[in-house]
């Protein structure tokens, strides 16, 4: 388990180089856990998902915003995913919002960081990245290491929007079942 140090170098790396090995090993360790946590709370998969990706978009984007000094980097993170859930159910009306809703529960993260061995998991996710068909690896790059939106995706490949979202979703639900049935994530 990476200690919240080594984190605060990764992250410091990706403000200051764009590195984006070590963005690569902060969306290993970070992704599983925020979904989870997602999960947790009541969201369902493909949202879980969506919102993952917008929080790690959001780390890539404005690492140089966090500050060690105010927050861990695991709450930083979880704090993104949850606004980020808070301001989609707002937008759709015909889910309501309670006040007294654990969604506006703040994160403990004393037992966020201990699930899996990091190392394990980024070999196991880089194997299950194999096999994806070409089609939606290109996109899972596009999102996460070029760190492009959903619409930017679109314009750049030519493809329609609805197409980019259903195979990064797609992408997402074959590594979710790979790492599954490999015993790597507990499957739910």
């Amino acid at each position: 388990m990476p200690s919240p140090s080594e984190h605060e170098a990764l992250i410091a790396a990706v403000a200051r180089n764009r590195d984006r090995a070590a963005f690569a090993r902060l969306f290993d360790w970070y992704a599983p856990r925020l979904t989870a946590y997602l999960l947790r709370q009541g969201a369902e998969q493909a949202l879980a998902e969506e919102i993952v990706q917008d929080a790690m978009v959001t780390l890539w984007r404005k690492a140089e915003m966090f500050d060690p000094a105010k927050s861990s980097l695991t709450t930083w993170l979880y704090r993104i995913a949850r606004n980020r859930r808070i301001d989609l159910m707002r937008r759709d009306r015909s889910t309501p919002v309670e006040p007294d809703s654990p969604l506006f529960e703040v994160v403990d993260d004393t037992d966020l960081e201990g699930e899996l061995d990091a190392s394990q998991r980024e070999a196991a996710v880089r194997e299950a990245m194999r096999s994806l068909p070409e089609e939606q690896l290109v996109l899972v790059r596009l999102a996460f290491f070029d760190a492009l939106s959903h619409s930017e995706i679109a314009e750049r490949t030519g493809l329609p929007l609805g197409t980019v979202k259903s195979r990064i979703r797609l992408a997402f639900t074959r590594l979710r079942r790979t790492l599954e049935s490999g015993g790597v994530v507990e499957a739910r």
